[in-house]
């Protein structure tokens, strides 16, 4: 089983965060937004059964943060150059994942990384919601192009390529645009970032 959930995160502040869901939402709203989709992200890691959970935060940690959880401070950098940093704190199986993702669940979570020597989640845009690693190697992940249509596609041949055996993992939809926030809330309709959603939606209204 994996030993380490590591989630990499920016505080949910206006004008920080979610910046694409601006317009139809304001920034106000859209780090509402951001902060519910982290929440459910959070809430999903502290029910899945591991040796630790680390939080690699950009900001200051909020209420939003559920106990039990490790919070180290992002690097400077390019997001490649952060990621790697995240692994840097973290030995023996590690998965990482982001904040776009609230529809995850400890089951997508539970990864027994002693079969595999990585494990690869695809999301929708062309990146990843999900990078596991047996062992942690920060180098497999500096330099990879990120926010970019093919970064999933150069993320995971790097793995094939350092000769790992690689898990595939579902394909899930980041949270980017209000088109994949309506379309993330349906497929997770009792999660907070739902319910902060359609106060959102109705509020933008009226």
């Amino acid at each position: 089983m994996t030993t380490t959930l590591l989630v990499i995160a920016k505080e949910p502040r206006p004008g920080r965060v979610k910046t694409r869901l601006t317009p139809p939402f304001t920034p106000e709203e859209a780090a509402r937004l951001a902060e519910a989709s982290l929440a459910d992200t959070l809430h999903a890691v502290a029910a899945t059964p591991a040796d630790r959970r680390v939080l690699a935060l950009d900001g200051t940690p909020g209420p939003w943060l559920p106990y039990g959880f490790d919070v180290v401070p992002q690097c400077a950098g390019t997001l490649d150059e952060r990621l790697a940093d995240a692994f840097a704190h973290c030995c023996g199986p590690t998965l990482l994942i982001g904040m776009d993702t609230p529809q995850v669940t400890p089951g997508l979570l539970t990864v027994d990384l002693t079969a595999y020597d990585a494990c690869f989640g695809p999301a929708e845009d062309g990146g990843f919601w999900a990078l596991g690693l047996a062992e942690p190697e920060p180098g497999l992940l500096r330099g990879v192009p990120m926010s970019m249509p093919d970064t999933g596609a150069v993320q995971r041949e790097r793995l094939v390529t350092a000769g790992l055996r690689v898990c595939d993992l579902p394909r899930l939809r980041d949270v980017d645009t209000a088109a994949d926030a309506h379309a993330v809330a349906a497929l997770a309709p009792h999660g907070r970032f739902a319910a902060r959603l359609a106060r959102c939606t109705t509020a933008a209204d009226r």
